[in-house]
């Protein structure tokens, strides 16, 4: 299936910001790799970009191993190993391009989607060869963040997912097995529990915004860097912490229902960064200072942590 990356070659579908940085990461491990967009204004940009991002990631001698493409037509499918899906989250869309990439594919190129939400059993639904199909979920900003979570469908053969996190590995990411296909995959059900009981504490006008992100930025979240939630029992003691959640558990938050907080502002169109406003008000220049800070303090985080990352060689 899949080799070491200087001997592997990546489609990326989809040249957004995600795609393109997927495609930075897997050019870093040595893959040769190329992106397949459809708009031709955003695929003008993407060359000044990689450029930009292979230098930030110290990998500027890597940057002719990327390149781009128009449609799935320009392809030279027979030397493709391993296919990377960064389309727009639409159930459809992701169903008929794959429908199509099984077509054009070899029978040993693995599919993979890096859907957030969708299950991969239902991207893959009327696939000949679902056994190829796998997800391999990226988080924002992808060449910062180092996890990435590689996703069984129904049907997915072992060695595919055994051979996608090998080659994760070596590109210098930290690849995590979710071995059934469940909503959320694994990190962002771990992500949905926190964020369901912090706004549920907004909405019950138990703490406000700011102090549920000073609370986990400064409190126990603080300390994530170090040590996982698991890691962390062992730290504080496995008693105490059953003791904890005996008398904590019953009282947390256990609805269906999107906290009115939450639900309130997207019925308004208040989305965030990209609307100019979410739960915050934006405006181009405090974006632009937001994301300086946010993304200097995810590169300073790496450093601390580099010793534990994969080497790539």
């Amino acid at each position: 299936m899949l080799g070491k990356p200087v001997n592997t070659t990546v489609v990326v579908v989809g040249g957004g910001t995600m795609g393109a940085d997927v495609a930075s990461v897997c050019a870093r491990g040595g893959c040769k790799t190329r992106v397949v967009e459809t708009e031709a204004e955003r695929r003008n940009r993407l060359p000044n970009y990689f450029t930009k991002r292979m230098s930030e990631m110290g990998y500027e001698k890597r940057l002719p191993l990327l390149s781009t493409a128009a449609s799935l037509k320009e392809v030279q499918w027979s030397d493709v190993d391993l296919v990377i899906e960064c389309v727009p989250e639409r159930l459809d869309i992701k169903q008929a391009l794959f429908s199509e990439l099984e077509k054009l594919a070899n029978p040993e190129t693995v599919l993979s989607s890096n859907s957030s939400s969708f299950p991969i059993s239902a991207i893959a639904e009327g696939l000949k060869t679902s056994q190829r199909m796998i997800g391999l979920h990226f988080f924002m900003p992808a060449h910062l963040v180092p996890c990435v979570e590689v996703v069984y469908g129904k049907e997915t053969l072992p060695e595919v997912a055994d051979g996608l996190s090998q080659l994760m590995t070596a590109c210098g990411m930290v690849p995590v097995i979710v071995k059934k296909d469940l909503p959320g995959f694994l990190a962002n059900r771990l992500q949905h529990a926190l964020s369901r009981e912090a706004f549920y504490l907004v909405d019950q006008g138990i703490a406000s915004l700011e102090d549920i992100d000073k609370a986990v930025r400064f409190g126990f979240g603080f300390r994530y860097l170090a040590a996982g939630p698991v890691l962390q029992r062992d730290h504080a003691g496995l008693d105490i912490h059953s003791a904890a959640g005996a008398s904590i558990y019953p009282s947390l938050n256990n609805s269906p229902e999107i906290a009115n907080c939450l639900k309130q502002r997207a019925e308004q169109g208040k989305f965030g960064m990209k609307a100019g406003e979410g739960f915050f008000p934006w405006n181009p220049d405090t974006i632009e200072a937001e994301r300086k800070r946010y993304n200097a303090i995810l590169m300073a985080s790496l450093e601390i942590i580099r010793k534990e990352l994969p080497k790539i060689e």
